[in-house]
């Protein structure tokens, strides 16, 4: 429900200056991550996996911001609007990643079979998927999909703004145009690159449900994320009055939602694959009940779904700060120990091990991820100052 009463918004109290620290964390969290990685293990396995994983997962949670920015757009959500300047500039970092691909590139023999010729030699079903799964091809692809992305993130993020200055309705109506184009690239690059980077891993295995299956746990991480972005502008006393109690909550019910959702297609995929019972899409799910990794399977059935669905269910689990703190930090540490059992059993088929290296990577592309945040969002105000939908949002609150 919302009302039409406008409600004042004082700019100076809602400038991105209140991010501006997030900078110099960052790059403090970054040097030492990157100077610990090459020094613990640069240049073998275990970095460029633990890379890989770390990358995958500050890069979803960039997706999904650019997936919520553009569901904004074409559904017209005002009471989204309050939120959308902190997701813009979630999203503005992926330009970035770009540059942070570099490792997985250098390290793409160590990583994919497929890229080792001697692998290929030796496989006539690698040697069949040659055509999509070869060094140039792969690599042309990466490219398309930073540049699409980031021409994305770029264009969403430089009308908002200029909204911000100029006030023209027309901008909405120009994004919202350029929004369901958006999201067929979205869905396409997305899915494409969750083959590319991760199913890859394993080119012998393959399922048709792994793209939705990165973008539900994508969806899950921009939303706990958001959260923990909200409640750390209102420590530097941004936002409060802005987004609200009613805005978290909606955000709260969309974790939720979306927490079902990643059930749903996690069991569709394990399910089908259990029932058909073929050997060469089995061999995942074997590989992944060896050892401890069948623990980390059973963790992420009950942590990643049952906790947080019965946790978030109640009404006051959702409109409760400290409670909302919770889940999303738990969720967001879930939805790591995913893409941890989807990539690391290819190095340690035997046993989960986890180590200094994981944290050393985490820290260095954890850093740059927030330096950017901090770096983007100093710049701004935000709060969209120039949407004409900001009174409905700011007045917004929950049937």
């Amino acid at each position: 429900m919302s009302h039409d009463r406008a409600v004042a918004v004082d700019p100076a109290q809602h400038r991105g200056k209140a991010f501006g620290r997030l900078t110099g964390v960052g790059g403090a969290l970054a040097v030492a991550g990157v100077g610990a990685s090459v020094a613990l293990a640069g240049g073998t396995p275990q970095f460029y996996f633990s890379w890989l994983v770390a990358y995958l997962f500050f890069l979803s949670i960039a997706l999904g911001g650019l997936f919520f920015v553009l569901v904004l757009a074409v559904s017209r959500a005002g009471w989204g609007v309050s939120l959308r300047r902190v997701v813009e500039n979630v999203m503005a970092t992926l330009p970035v990643f770009a540059v942070l691909f570099v490792p997985i590139w250098l390290g793409r023999h160590e990583l994919y079979a497929w890229a080792r010729p001697e692998e290929v030699a030796k496989s006539a079903l690698l040697r069949g998927k040659a055509p999509f799964l070869n060094e140039d091809f792969w690599f042309v692809r990466a490219i398309l999909y930073f540049v699409a992305w980031s021409a994305l993130a770029t264009f969403f993020s430089t009308q908002s703004q200029k909204q911000d200055e100029t006030g023209d309705e027309r901008i909405s109506a120009r994004m919202r145009g350029i929004a369901p184009v958006g999201i067929i690239l979205f869905a396409l690059s997305t899915t494409f690159c969750s083959i590319d980077w991760m199913m890859s891993l394993e080119p012998e295995w393959y399922s048709t449900m792994y793209g939705v299956y990165f973008f539900s746990g994508a969806v899950i991480a921009i939303f706990s994320f958001v959260i923990l972005l909200v409640q750390f502008a209102y420590t530097q006393g941004a936002l409060r009055g802005v987004v609200t109690t009613e805005h978290l909550h909606d955000v709260g019910k969309l974790l939720f939602g979306f927490t079902i959702f990643w059930a749903y297609i996690a069991f569709s995929q394990y399910f089908l694959i259990w029932y058909g019972n073929i050997p060469e899409e089995t061999v995942y799910y074997m590989k992944r009940q060896v050892g401890s990794w069948q623990s980390v399977g059973m963790l992420l059935a009950y942590g990643h779904f049952l906790l947080p669905f019965f946790f978030l269910m109640p009404r006051a689990a959702k409109r409760s700060s400290a409670l909302l703190v919770i889940a999303a930090v738990w969720q967001l540490f879930m939805h790591f120990l995913d893409l941890h059992w989807a990539i690391m059993p290819v190095l340690h088929p035997e046993s989960a091990r986890p180590g200094f290296v994981d944290l050393a990577a985490f820290s260095a592309v954890g850093g740059v991820f927030l330096a950017a945040i901090g770096w983007v969002s100093s710049r701004r105000a935000l709060v969209p100052l120039g949407d004409p939908r900001l009174p409905e949002a700011l007045s917004f609150e929950n049937v």
